[in-house]
C-alpha cells in the first residue's frame, strides 16, 4: 500500500459514527504504557469531539480511504476541548489506523484539512498534543506553532491564509 491508493474525500453522514473509534485511536499512549479501556471515549471531556456531529456549520470531517475502508479520518468542530483556542477557531483532531500509520495518509489528511478550512474562510486550526507524542514532528513540519503549554501537553495553531489575506 501507498499513500497515493488513498483517496481524500469529505466524510459520510453515516460514516460520522466512526468518529467514536478514531477518537479512542488518537489517544496517545506512550510505549510500555497500557492503553485505556475503549469507554474513556465516553468520558464527557471527550465526548464533546464526536457528540452530535454534523449538526453545527462548523463541523468538518475527511476520510482517507483505502479500498473502500475508512483508515484515517481528520475532524474539526468549535469546542471547548483540550485545544480550543476561540470561538472562531475549529479545534482539530486526527488519528490514523495503527497498520497504516507512517505512510503519509496523515500528512495527506491535514494537508487537505488545511486547504478546506481555508476555503471555507477559518484563518487558522488548534489542536493539543502531549509532548512525548511522535506525531508533534509532522504538526511542526505542517507549520504548527505552540501557543501555550504545560508540563505534560501543548497548544498548537496553524494559521490558514496568508497574512494579507486576514487584513
Amino acid at each position: 500500500m501507498t499513500a497515493d491508493e488513498v483517496r481524500i474525500r469529505p466524510a459520510r453522514v453515516l460514516e460520522y459514527p466512526l468518529l467514536k473509534h478514531f477518537l479512542y485511536e488518537a489517544i496517545f499512549v506512550p510505549e510500555g504504557a497500557t492503553p485505556p479501556a475503549r469507554s474513556i471515549v465516553e468520558h464527557p471531556l471527550l465526548r464533546v469531539y464526536y457528540e452530535g456531529f454534523g449538526a453545527k456549520a462548523d463541523d468538518h470531517c475527511l476520510v482517507a480511504v483505502l479500498r473502500e475502508e475508512v483508515v484515517g479520518m481528520v475532524w474539526v468542530r468549535i469546542m471547548d476541548d483540550y485545544g480550543h483556542v476561540d470561538a472562531e477557531t475549529p479545534s482539530l483532531s486526527i488519528a490514523v489506523l495503527p497498520g497504516y500509520r507512517g505512510s503519509r495518509i496523515g500528512t495527506r489528511l491535514l494537508l487537505a484539512m488545511h486547504e478546506h478550512l481555508s476555503d471555507c474562510g477559518y484563518r487558522q486550526t488548534s489542536l493539543s498534543v502531549q509532548k512525548l507524542n511522535p506525531a508533534l514532528h509532522l504538526y511542526r513540519r505542517l507549520g504548527y506553532a505552540v501557543l501555550w503549554e504545560n508540563e505534560t501537553d501543548l497548544v498548537m495553531v496553524r494559521r490558514l491564509q496568508a497574512e494579507e489575506e486576514q487584513r
